[in-house]
């Protein structure tokens, strides 16, 4: 039998060698593992990234084109939080017990980077697709094309969630109990994220990139289409890249569930070799019941910290364009218009955002060690966090006291882009809050690491419960912030406002509840931890 997410350290006797150190089921990595083989797998996140910073700025213009209502496309989004809840706690749990061959989490970060592939060209093709099917030119909504759009969205979302887990997971094998190496790991991951970002909105912002790729401009897709073909060519080729040589140059050993019985005494092995293996959702039961008090809390502190980041993240391109320039995506022409230069003033926002995410993903270790701690340092951004939400309210009051307006032919009145002051200070706003988002993407995946290490807790399947509290609030956001902001007369100051909140009481959990991570075992007195799945 093999009882789930038990630990144990082996007794030896003071002459002898230590056994080799059993982590979540397997025999883990040494710690001398090299740098550079960490920095392989992390670029993957480069490949991923691309790909979400063209969903984030050209997609949702592309479902328009398609015909799909605006109503609709919001749910469209909602398949990203939803596969994420299943897909990386599933793939997680049978990537801990994959006794492929090629290693356990090669497999699936190769399958994820394969489907990525397939998806993106379902998207990128979907108008031509649909027309190939019976869709009519002139007519909107184009239905064939729609169906074709969402599968290939669908299964995107997916592979991303399949791809993303798997290489934290081996991320966190590689650095083994090495806490400083752990956090640098997914610090690189995060900064990898920051360069796939500004190489996307860089790709996404060049209107003549189709030129390149002639044959992407067709009877059914128009320029703006091409240019979206060509982006996703491009993300095809570097996630292909980036994970082939990824999967090539680090290497895993195969994985057998005898390894975990060979570092445990005759009792234990006695038991793992008689028990009944329990089905997927039981393990998550059992995972969520006997998940131990800093997990706990550190799902908590994460959940509440994107319920702050997620409505920022969906509208903050709207917010410049709505709130901040004043225009309208259904007004008038010329609302529509400044609408328009508000959104790009969001991208270049978004760009700047990227930057400081980067060069501060670097610095994560030394910001650490100046604060004393990791669980303080979440704690100070999530305050920034909840100041930055603050601010757009500050911003927003200052872009329409001193809105000015222009009088167009027939006596109306249209308002003008902001003061160079109310856009430098909506701008800086965007780059400051680089710096909480590089801690989000690197400090709780590290402690679910180094938490799940000290448990025993199998490395895929803890971070698939720590995704659990990234995706649920973004559902929540999803589905709520609409209402919830039309209760208050509309835009995006209602939903920021809560965030808010979220981010400060994040940050008074993370100083006042959340453990400090045990510090790190010197390798001359390391125990074996032993687990069984």
């Amino acid at each position: 039998m093999q009882p789930h997410s038990s630990a144990k350290d082996s007794k030896q006797p003071p002459t002898s060698a230590p056994p080799p150190l059993m982590v979540a089921g397997h025999a883990e990595q040494p710690n001398s593992t090299p740098l550079k083989k960490i920095v392989m797998v992390a670029s993957i996140a480069a490949g991923v990234q691309f790909g979400w910073a063209l969903q984030l700025s050209l997609l949702t213009p592309y479902v328009q084109l398609l015909g799909i209502p605006h109503t609709w496309a919001a749910f469209i989004w909602l398949c990203g939080p939803v596969s994420g809840m299943l897909v990386q706690p599933i793939v997680g749990y049978h990537s801990d017990r994959c006794t492929s061959r090629f290693g356990r989490r090669r497999p699936f970060i190769a399958a994820g980077a394969a489907f990525v592939a397939v998806a993106v060209f379902l998207i990128g093709y979907a108008a031509d697709l649909g027309h190939l099917s019976g869709d009519s030119l002139d007519k909107s909504p184009k239905t064939r094309a729609i169906a074709v759009f969402v599968v290939g969205f669908w299964i995107l979302d997916v592979a991303n969630n399949m791809l993303q887990g798997p290489c934290r997971a081996l991320l966190a094998d590689l650095s083994g109990v090495n806490q400083k190496k752990t956090r640098t790991a997914n610090s690189l991951f995060s900064f990898f994220m920051a360069v796939g970002n500004v190489l996307g909105f860089a790709a996404g912002s060049y209107t003549h990139l189709y030129k390149m790729f002639p044959f992407t401009k067709t009877i059914a897709c128009d320029v703006y289409c091409a240019n979206l073909k060509s982006c996703f060519f491009i993300s095809i080729v570097l996630l292909l890249t980036l994970t082939t040589l990824a999967l090539v140059y680090v290497k895993e050993k195969p994985w057998s569930p005898d390894q975990d019985v060979e570092a445990i005494d005759d009792d234990a092995a006695s038991i793992a070799s008689t028990a009944q293996p329990m089905p997927f959702f039981g393990e998550i039961f059992a995972a969520l019941k006997n998940l131990q008090r800093p997990m706990w809390i550190l799902l908590l502190v994460t959940c509440l910290n994107w319920i702050a980041w997620f409505p920022f993240l969906l509208f903050d391109t709207d917010w410049m364009g709505r709130e901040v320039y004043g225009g309208d995506s259904s007004g008038s022409a010329a609302l529509l218009k400044l609408y328009d230069r508000g959104v790009r003033a969001g991208a270049l926002g978004l760009m700047l955002n990227s930057v400081v995410l980067g060069f501060t993903s670097l610095s994560v270790e030394m910001l650490a060690r100046g604060v004393g701690g990791v669980k303080r340092l979440w704690g100070i951004v999530n305050f920034i966090l909840a100041l930055c939400l603050a601010l757009t309210v500050l911003i927003t009051k200052l872009a329409e006291s001193n809105r000015r307006f222009a009088t167009v032919s027939g006596g109306s009145k249209v308002p003008l882009p902001p003061p160079s002051g109310v856009k430098a200070g909506a701008l800086a706003l965007f780059a400051v809050m680089g710096v909480p988002q590089a801690i989000t993407y690197s400090i709780p995946f590290a402690l679910a690491s180094i938490f799940s290490n000290t448990s025993g807790a199998g490395q895929g399947l803890s971070l698939g419960v720590l995704n659990l509290s990234i995706v649920i609030p973004q559902m929540l956001v999803s589905v709520v912030s609409g209402p919830w902001d039309a209760l208050f007369g509309g835009g995006n100051l209602p939903a920021f406002v809560v965030g808010a909140v979220a981010a400060a009481v994040s940050g008074i959990l993370a100083f006042t509840l959340l453990p400090s991570p045990p510090p790190d075992v010197p390798s001359s007195k390391r125990t074996t931890i032993a687990s069984f799945h």
